[in-house]
């Protein structure tokens, strides 16, 4: 009777260890960037995923306005923001 389930008990077990090792881990640090993009504010220091750093000048929906010096300010949509070095 065991041996029929064996099987289905293996896959099952697989299953769970991709779960544990792979999917979790990564929905929670999507979880995590997506509410940094969403907490971002004027001041913030960012680094850009292209490895642009500046400061947040402005925020809108989708987008952010950053300064990367006196007279030059990029616009960018929120998700390239890749980290917020310094919190305003």
């Amino acid at each position: 009777m065991m041996e029929q389930y064996g099987g289905i008990v293996t896959l099952v077990i697989m299953v769970a260890i991709m779960w544990f090792l792979l999917i979790r881990p990564a929905q929670k640090r999507q979880k995590a960037a997506k509410e940094m993009q969403t907490s971002l504010k004027r001041g913030d220091e960012v680094v850009t995923i292209g490895g642009i750093h500046g400061t947040v000048d402005a925020v809108d929906e989708a987008s952010i306005f950053l300064r990367v010096s006196d007279t030059t300010v990029i616009r960018f949509d929120k998700q390239a923001v890749g980290r917020v070095v310094t919190a305003s």
